[in-house]
């Protein structure tokens, strides 16, 4: 249940509270996420006050983001993985098309395999 539904504030932090916490995270090396989950707060809250007051005014350093971002991203295919993706692709759509033209000279409902 959400915290107006159940009639509470809705809960509220002081700035140094809120600082103390993101130095934590700058000075543990470890993730916005981990250190939310340690203190009880939610991550995106933290990721929030880790952009607001965060080293460099606000400005928060590319290892200093949280790695929750950084798993959700695919793994980026090299120059070769690239070009054999869209050789398949390519294989891919002309098996389609051959499909579909064998059906069509077949009728419907007959069947491609046995």
């Amino acid at each position: 249940m959400d915290q107006q539904a159940m009639g509470s504030k809705p809960r509220s932090y002081t700035e140094d509270y809120k600082r103390q916490v993101v130095d934590l995270v700058a000075s543990s090396g470890r993730t916005a996420t981990a250190v939310a989950a340690e203190v009880g707060l939610h991550p995106t809250l933290l990721c929030r006050w880790v952009r607001q007051y965060g080293a460099n005014d606000g400005k928060v350093e590319a290892a200093r983001l949280p790695a929750l971002f950084a798993s959700k991203l695919p793994p980026v295919p090299t120059a070769d993985q690239a070009a054999e993706i869209a050789r398949l692709r390519r294989e891919c759509d002309r098996l389609r098309m051959e499909r579909d033209i064998l059906k069509n000279e077949l009728g419907p409902g007959a069947r491609l395999w046995r």
